[in-house]
C-alpha cells in the first residue's frame, strides 16, 4: 500500500505552490469574455477590447500567481506579461501597415496591365469614365518600376566601391590615424542626414557643373549614393573587423603581400557580411521619395536613359498620384494606383530583405566540425 501512494505524494510534492499549465489559457478565456462585457456598457470596439483584456489578463494572472506561488514568482510573471506586452505592441503597427496595403493595393495590382502599362496618354477622361462606368483602370507603374530599378542600380554602382574602399582603409590602413578618426566622423555625420539634404545636395552639385535646371536619373543616383555610402562603410568596417587576426598573420607569414591578403583571404570571409549590408543599404534608399524629386523629377512616360530626361520612381509616383489625382474630380482611380504601386514596393524591399539573408547564407565560411 505504501509503494503505491508514494509517487502520489511525491507529484503533489513537486507540483505544490504552482500554477496549473493551463492557467495563461484559463486567465485569457476569462479577460476575453470580461473584456468584452466591460466594452459592450461603453461602446464596444476592437482596440479597446484588446487594451482592456490585457489589463485584465495581466492583473488576474499575477494575482493568481502572487496568492499560489509567492510574491517572487508573482514578480517573474509581472515582467513577463509586460515583455510580451511590449513586443505585441510594437508589432501593431507593422501588421496594421501590412494588412492595409494588401487590402487597398491588390485590386491596384490584378487590374490589367498594371504592371506592364505607363501612365503616358492617361487622362482624367479615362479615370471618370472607369467611375461612371465600372470599366477598369488605365494606367500602370511599368515606367516607376523601370526608373526604381535603374535609379537603384546606378546608386549601387557608385555606392559599394567607394563605401567598400573606405571600409578597407579604415580597418586595414588607417591605424587609428587622424584621417581614419577624420573620416570615421564625416561618416557619421552623413549617416544622420536628412534625405532632402542629399538631394539637394546632388542637385546643387549637377546645377554646378553641368549646368541649371539639370534633372536626369544620374542626378537622384547620385543623391541615393549619398545615403548609401555611410550604410555600406559602417556594415563593411564591421564585417572587416570581425576577420581573425590570425588568417591576416598566416598570409604574411607565407610572403603574401597585404593587398593580396585583403582581397583574397579578408574579404572572401567577410563577403557574406558584406554583401548583407550592401542588399539592406539598397533596401533602406529604394523607398526615398523626397531626393528623387528634387533630382529626377517626375515623368509620366517610359524613359530607359538614365543620364538624359526626367524619370519617374516608384515612391514619386506614389505621391503624385495622391497629391495630384489623374481627375480631381474623381480621384479613387488614382488612390488605387497608389496602393498598388506601394503593395509593389514593399513587396520590393521584402525581396532585397530576403535576398540578403540568402546571400549570408550562401557565401557564409564553411566551418569543418
Amino acid at each position: 500500500m505504501t509503494s503505491t501512494l508514494t509517487p502520489t505524494r511525491k507529484r503533489s510534492a513537486l507540483t505544490k505552490g504552482q500554477l496549473p499549465k493551463a492557467a495563461p489559457y484559463i486567465v485569457l478565456v476569462v479577460a476575453l469574455i470580461l473584456g468584452a462585457a466591460i466594452l459592450a456598457l461603453i461602446g464596444f470596439n476592437a482596440f479597446g477590447w484588446g487594451v482592456v483584456s490585457a489589463l485584465l489578463f495581466t492583473v488576474g494572472l499575477v494575482s493568481w500567481s502572487g496568492a499560489v506561488e509567492g510574491s517572487r514568482k508573482a514578480k517573474d510573471k509581472l515582467v513577463t506579461c509586460l515583455v510580451v506586452g511590449a513586443f505585441l505592441v510594437a508589432l501593431l503597427p507593422l501588421i496594421s501597415v501590412i494588412w492595409t496595403v494588401l487590402v487597398n493595393g491588390i485590386p491596384g495590382i490584378v487590374t490589367p496591365g498594371f504592371l506592364g502599362n505607363s501612365m503616358n496618354g492617361v487622362t482624367g477622361a479615362f479615370d471618370n469614365k472607369s467611375v461612371e462606368e465600372g470599366t477598369p483602370v488605365l494606367g500602370g507603374i511599368y515606367h516607376a518600376l523601370l526608373g526604381t530599378i535603374q535609379i537603384t542600380l546606378l546608386a549601387t554602382v557608385i555606392s559599394v566601391p567607394v563605401g567598400l574602399l573606405t571600409a578597407i582603409y579604415l580597418v586595414e590602413y588607417g591605424n587609428d590615424g587622424r584621417l581614419a578618426r577624420a573620416i570615421t566622423f564625416f561618416v557619421d555625420v552623413m549617416t544622420g542626414i536628412p534625405s532632402i539634404v542629399a538631394g539637394l545636395f546632388a542637385a546643387a552639385f549637377f546645377f554646378a557643373v553641368v549646368g541649371p535646371g539639370t534633372k536626369t536619373g544620374a542626378v537622384a543616383a547620385v543623391a541615393l549614393s549619398v545615403l548609401m555610402i555611410p550604410v555600406v562603410v559602417r556594415s563593411s568596417e564591421e564585417m572587416l573587423k570581425i576577420v581573425p587576426n590570425e588568417l591576416r598573420e598566416a598570409a604574411y607569414a607565407l610572403g603574401v603581400r597585404k593587398w593580396r591578403t585583403i582581397l583574397k583571404v579578408v574579404i572572401p570571409t567577410a563577403i557574406s557580411g558584406i554583401a548583407s549590408g550592401v542588399t539592406l543599404a539598397i533596401a533602406r534608399v529604394i523607398g526615398e521619395t523626397a531626393p528623387i524629386l528634387v533630382t529626377a523629377g517626375f515623368a509620366t512616360n517610359i524613359n530607359n536613359n538614365v543620364f538624359g530626361g526626367w524619370m519617374a520612381s516608384l515612391p514619386t509616383f506614389i505621391y503624385t498620384q495622391i497629391l495630384n489625382p489623374t481627375s480631381p474630380s474623381n480621384p479613387d482611380p488614382s488612390t488605387q494606383r497608389a496602393w498598388g504601386a506601394a503593395l509593389v514596393l514593399i513587396i520590393l524591399v521584402m525581396i532585397l530583405n530576403l535576398g540578403a539573408r540568402l546571400i549570408a547564407k550562401l557565401f557564409a565560411p564553411k566551418i569543418s566540425r
